[in-house]
Protein backbone atom coordinates (compact mmCIF):
# COMPACT_ATOMS: atom_id res chain seq x y z
CA UNK A 1 0.00 0.00 0.00
CA UNK A 2 1.42 3.40 -0.99
CA UNK A 3 2.49 5.72 1.83
CA UNK A 4 1.30 9.31 1.73
CA UNK A 5 4.26 11.56 2.32
CA UNK A 6 3.47 14.94 3.89
CA UNK A 7 5.48 18.04 3.06
CA UNK A 8 8.64 18.13 5.20
CA UNK A 9 8.22 14.53 6.26
CA UNK A 10 11.45 12.81 7.34
CA UNK A 11 11.85 9.05 7.19
CA UNK A 12 12.21 7.28 10.53
CA UNK A 13 15.14 5.14 9.47
CA UNK A 14 17.30 4.21 6.52
CA UNK A 15 15.02 1.40 5.40
CA UNK A 16 12.05 3.73 5.15
CA UNK A 17 14.15 6.31 3.36
CA UNK A 18 15.14 3.69 0.78
CA UNK A 19 11.50 2.59 0.29
CA UNK A 20 10.29 6.14 -0.23
CA UNK A 21 13.02 6.74 -2.74
CA UNK A 22 11.94 3.69 -4.73
CA UNK A 23 8.34 4.90 -4.72
CA UNK A 24 9.38 8.32 -6.02
CA UNK A 25 11.40 6.67 -8.76
CA UNK A 26 8.46 4.45 -9.81
CA UNK A 27 6.10 7.42 -9.85
CA UNK A 28 8.51 9.40 -11.95
CA UNK A 29 8.80 6.53 -14.43
CA UNK A 30 5.00 6.27 -14.73
CA UNK A 31 4.61 9.99 -15.42
CA UNK A 32 7.49 9.85 -17.85
CA UNK A 33 5.84 6.96 -19.69
CA UNK A 34 2.54 8.84 -19.82
CA UNK A 35 4.27 11.93 -21.17
CA UNK A 36 6.01 9.87 -23.83
CA UNK A 37 2.71 8.19 -24.83
CA UNK A 38 0.97 11.54 -25.04
CA UNK A 39 3.79 12.94 -27.12
CA UNK A 40 3.64 9.99 -29.53
CA UNK A 41 -0.16 10.40 -29.84
CA UNK A 42 0.20 14.11 -30.51
CA UNK A 43 2.90 13.38 -33.08
CA UNK A 44 0.71 10.78 -34.83
CA UNK A 45 -2.26 13.18 -34.89
CA UNK A 46 -0.03 15.94 -36.21
CA UNK A 47 1.41 13.74 -38.95
CA UNK A 48 -1.98 12.34 -39.97
CA UNK A 49 -4.28 15.27 -39.35
CA UNK A 50 -5.03 15.67 -43.06
CA UNK A 51 -6.25 12.10 -43.25
CA UNK A 52 -8.27 12.46 -40.04
CA UNK A 53 -9.89 15.68 -41.17
CA UNK A 54 -10.54 14.17 -44.58
CA UNK A 55 -12.22 11.14 -43.04
CA UNK A 56 -14.37 13.32 -40.79
CA UNK A 57 -15.22 15.44 -43.81
CA UNK A 58 -16.34 12.39 -45.81
CA UNK A 59 -18.64 11.30 -42.98
CA UNK A 60 -20.05 14.80 -42.61
CA UNK A 61 -20.67 15.16 -46.35
CA UNK A 62 -22.33 11.73 -46.50
CA UNK A 63 -24.59 12.55 -43.56
CA UNK A 64 -25.55 15.93 -44.94
CA UNK A 65 -26.11 14.37 -48.34
CA UNK A 66 -28.44 11.76 -46.88
CA UNK A 67 -30.39 14.36 -44.91
CA UNK A 68 -30.64 16.61 -47.94
CA UNK A 69 -31.74 13.72 -50.16
CA UNK A 70 -34.37 12.65 -47.66
CA UNK A 71 -35.66 16.19 -47.17
CA UNK A 72 -35.52 17.54 -50.72
CA UNK A 73 -35.80 14.43 -52.91
CA UNK A 74 -37.34 11.44 -51.15
CA UNK A 75 -40.07 13.22 -49.17
CA UNK A 76 -41.37 15.25 -52.15
CA UNK A 77 -41.17 12.05 -54.20
CA UNK A 78 -43.26 10.17 -51.63
CA UNK A 79 -45.83 12.96 -51.56
CA UNK A 80 -46.03 13.11 -55.35
CA UNK A 81 -46.40 9.33 -55.63
CA UNK A 82 -49.11 9.25 -52.97
CA UNK A 83 -51.07 11.94 -54.84
CA UNK A 84 -50.80 9.98 -58.08
CA UNK A 85 -52.06 6.82 -56.35
CA UNK A 86 -55.48 8.31 -55.69
CA UNK A 87 -56.63 8.18 -59.32
CA UNK A 88 -55.99 4.49 -60.16
CA UNK A 89 -57.17 3.44 -56.71
CA UNK A 90 -60.65 4.72 -57.56
CA UNK A 91 -60.85 2.45 -60.62
CA UNK A 92 -59.47 -0.47 -58.62
CA UNK A 93 -62.15 -0.06 -55.94
CA UNK A 94 -64.86 0.22 -58.60
CA UNK A 95 -63.61 -2.97 -60.26
CA UNK A 96 -63.75 -4.88 -56.98
CA UNK A 97 -67.40 -3.92 -56.51
CA UNK A 98 -68.46 -4.24 -60.16
CA UNK A 99 -70.45 -7.13 -61.58
CA UNK A 100 -69.69 -6.33 -65.24
CA UNK A 101 -66.76 -4.79 -67.10
CA UNK A 102 -64.42 -5.58 -64.24
CA UNK A 103 -61.46 -6.11 -66.57
CA UNK A 104 -61.96 -2.70 -68.20
CA UNK A 105 -61.86 -1.02 -64.80
CA UNK A 106 -58.80 -3.00 -63.78
CA UNK A 107 -57.08 -1.94 -67.02
CA UNK A 108 -57.81 1.69 -66.23
CA UNK A 109 -56.37 1.19 -62.76
CA UNK A 110 -53.25 -0.45 -64.18
CA UNK A 111 -52.57 1.87 -67.12
CA UNK A 112 -54.28 5.13 -66.20
CA UNK A 113 -56.32 7.38 -68.46
CA UNK A 114 -56.90 11.04 -69.32
CA UNK A 115 -53.27 11.87 -68.62
CA UNK A 116 -53.40 10.32 -65.15
CA UNK A 117 -51.00 7.66 -63.97
CA UNK A 118 -52.02 4.06 -63.42
CA UNK A 119 -50.41 1.65 -60.99
CA UNK A 120 -47.80 0.59 -63.54
CA UNK A 121 -46.76 4.21 -64.16
CA UNK A 122 -46.36 4.84 -60.44
CA UNK A 123 -44.20 1.74 -60.08
CA UNK A 124 -41.94 2.93 -62.92
CA UNK A 125 -41.83 6.63 -62.08
CA UNK A 126 -41.63 6.48 -58.29
CA UNK A 127 -39.46 3.46 -57.40
CA UNK A 128 -38.62 3.08 -53.73
CA UNK A 129 -41.69 4.95 -52.47
CA UNK A 130 -44.47 3.59 -50.29
CA UNK A 131 -46.96 4.39 -53.04
CA UNK A 132 -45.01 2.31 -55.56
CA UNK A 133 -44.94 -0.57 -53.09
CA UNK A 134 -48.72 -0.38 -52.67
CA UNK A 135 -49.09 -0.09 -56.44
CA UNK A 136 -47.25 -3.42 -56.77
CA UNK A 137 -49.83 -5.02 -54.49
CA UNK A 138 -52.80 -3.51 -56.31
CA UNK A 139 -51.36 -4.37 -59.74
CA UNK A 140 -50.74 -7.93 -58.65
CA UNK A 141 -54.29 -8.32 -57.34
CA UNK A 142 -55.70 -6.73 -60.52
CA UNK A 143 -53.81 -9.19 -62.71
CA UNK A 144 -54.92 -12.06 -60.48
CA UNK A 145 -58.56 -11.04 -60.95
CA UNK A 146 -57.95 -10.80 -64.71
CA UNK A 147 -56.50 -14.33 -64.67
CA UNK A 148 -53.08 -13.11 -65.79
CA UNK A 149 -51.23 -15.22 -63.28
CA UNK A 150 -47.62 -14.70 -64.31
CA UNK A 151 -48.05 -10.93 -64.12
CA UNK A 152 -49.76 -11.33 -60.74
CA UNK A 153 -46.77 -13.31 -59.46
CA UNK A 154 -44.35 -10.64 -60.69
CA UNK A 155 -46.04 -7.70 -58.97
CA UNK A 156 -47.14 -9.45 -55.80
CA UNK A 157 -43.61 -10.78 -55.47
CA UNK A 158 -42.30 -7.19 -55.53
CA UNK A 159 -44.61 -6.12 -52.71
CA UNK A 160 -43.54 -6.17 -49.06
CA UNK A 161 -45.39 -5.27 -45.90
CA UNK A 162 -45.14 -5.73 -42.13
CA UNK A 163 -48.92 -5.53 -41.88
CA UNK A 164 -50.20 -9.01 -41.05
CA UNK A 165 -53.39 -8.67 -43.07
CA UNK A 166 -52.00 -6.98 -46.18
CA UNK A 167 -48.88 -9.13 -46.13
CA UNK A 168 -50.98 -12.28 -45.78
CA UNK A 169 -53.25 -11.24 -48.66
CA UNK A 170 -50.23 -10.77 -50.92
CA UNK A 171 -48.76 -14.16 -49.98
CA UNK A 172 -52.17 -15.78 -50.39
CA UNK A 173 -52.57 -14.12 -53.78
CA UNK A 174 -49.28 -15.64 -54.85
CA UNK A 175 -50.58 -19.00 -53.66
CA UNK A 176 -53.74 -18.58 -55.73
CA UNK A 177 -51.71 -17.68 -58.83
CA UNK A 178 -49.45 -20.71 -58.50
CA UNK A 179 -52.48 -22.93 -57.86
CA UNK A 180 -54.09 -21.72 -61.09
CA UNK A 181 -50.85 -22.44 -62.95
CA UNK A 182 -50.93 -26.04 -61.73
CA UNK A 183 -48.11 -25.68 -59.20
CA UNK A 184 -49.73 -26.81 -55.94
CA UNK A 185 -46.45 -27.34 -54.09
CA UNK A 186 -45.53 -23.69 -54.62
CA UNK A 187 -49.08 -22.65 -53.77
CA UNK A 188 -49.01 -24.56 -50.48
CA UNK A 189 -45.79 -22.82 -49.44
CA UNK A 190 -47.33 -19.39 -50.00
CA UNK A 191 -50.55 -20.29 -48.19
CA UNK A 192 -48.49 -21.45 -45.23
CA UNK A 193 -46.51 -18.21 -45.32
CA UNK A 194 -49.78 -16.28 -45.43
CA UNK A 195 -51.35 -17.77 -42.29
CA UNK A 196 -48.00 -17.68 -40.48
CA UNK A 197 -47.76 -13.88 -40.74
CA UNK A 198 -50.25 -13.31 -37.94
CA UNK A 199 -53.22 -14.66 -36.06
CA UNK A 200 -56.45 -12.90 -36.90
CA UNK A 201 -59.99 -14.00 -37.68
CA UNK A 202 -59.85 -12.74 -41.27
CA UNK A 203 -56.75 -14.01 -43.06
CA UNK A 204 -55.64 -16.83 -40.74
CA UNK A 205 -58.63 -19.18 -41.19
CA UNK A 206 -58.86 -18.27 -44.86
CA UNK A 207 -55.36 -19.42 -45.67
CA UNK A 208 -55.40 -22.30 -43.22
CA UNK A 209 -58.34 -23.58 -45.22
CA UNK A 210 -56.63 -23.09 -48.59
CA UNK A 211 -53.47 -24.70 -47.26
CA UNK A 212 -55.48 -27.66 -45.95
CA UNK A 213 -57.30 -28.21 -49.26
CA UNK A 214 -54.03 -27.97 -51.18
CA UNK A 215 -52.34 -30.37 -48.78
CA UNK A 216 -55.20 -32.85 -49.40
CA UNK A 217 -54.61 -32.57 -53.13
CA UNK A 218 -50.93 -33.36 -52.54
CA UNK A 219 -51.86 -36.35 -50.33
CA UNK A 220 -50.31 -34.63 -47.31
CA UNK A 221 -53.23 -35.68 -45.13
CA UNK A 222 -51.54 -35.23 -41.76
CA UNK A 223 -50.74 -31.65 -42.62
CA UNK A 224 -54.25 -31.06 -43.96
CA UNK A 225 -55.78 -32.47 -40.77
CA UNK A 226 -53.59 -30.20 -38.65
CA UNK A 227 -54.76 -27.10 -40.56
CA UNK A 228 -58.44 -28.08 -40.57
CA UNK A 229 -58.37 -28.94 -36.88
CA UNK A 230 -56.87 -25.55 -36.08
CA UNK A 231 -59.77 -23.84 -37.85
CA UNK A 232 -62.23 -25.91 -35.81
CA UNK A 233 -60.44 -25.21 -32.52
CA UNK A 234 -59.49 -21.55 -32.94
CA UNK A 235 -61.87 -20.05 -35.52
CA UNK A 236 -65.20 -21.78 -34.94
CA UNK A 237 -67.18 -18.69 -36.04
CA UNK A 238 -65.29 -18.18 -39.32
CA UNK A 239 -66.97 -18.95 -42.65
CA UNK A 240 -64.33 -21.62 -43.26
CA UNK A 241 -65.48 -23.50 -40.17
CA UNK A 242 -68.99 -24.19 -41.52
CA UNK A 243 -68.00 -27.34 -43.40
CA UNK A 244 -64.75 -28.02 -41.59
CA UNK A 245 -65.95 -31.31 -40.07
CA UNK A 246 -66.35 -32.77 -43.55
CA UNK A 247 -62.80 -31.78 -44.45
CA UNK A 248 -61.48 -33.18 -41.18
CA UNK A 249 -63.22 -36.46 -42.07
CA UNK A 250 -61.63 -36.45 -45.53
CA UNK A 251 -58.19 -35.86 -44.07
CA UNK A 252 -58.65 -38.65 -41.53
CA UNK A 253 -60.02 -41.15 -44.04
CA UNK A 254 -57.10 -40.58 -46.35
CA UNK A 255 -54.53 -41.43 -43.69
Amino acid sequence: MATYKKRGYKPKDREEEQRLGEQESTTAEVFSSLDEGASRTEEWVSNNQNYILGFIGVIAVALLGYLAYDQFVQKPKDIGAANELYYPQQYFDQALNATVEKDSLFNLALNGAEGKYGFLDIIDEYPGTKAANLANYAAGMAYLSMQKYQEAITYLGNFSSDDEVLGAMAKGGLGDAFMQLGQPNDALGYYENAFSLGNNKYTTPRFLYKAGVTALELNQNDKALQYFQRIKDEFATADEARTIDAFIGMAKSGK
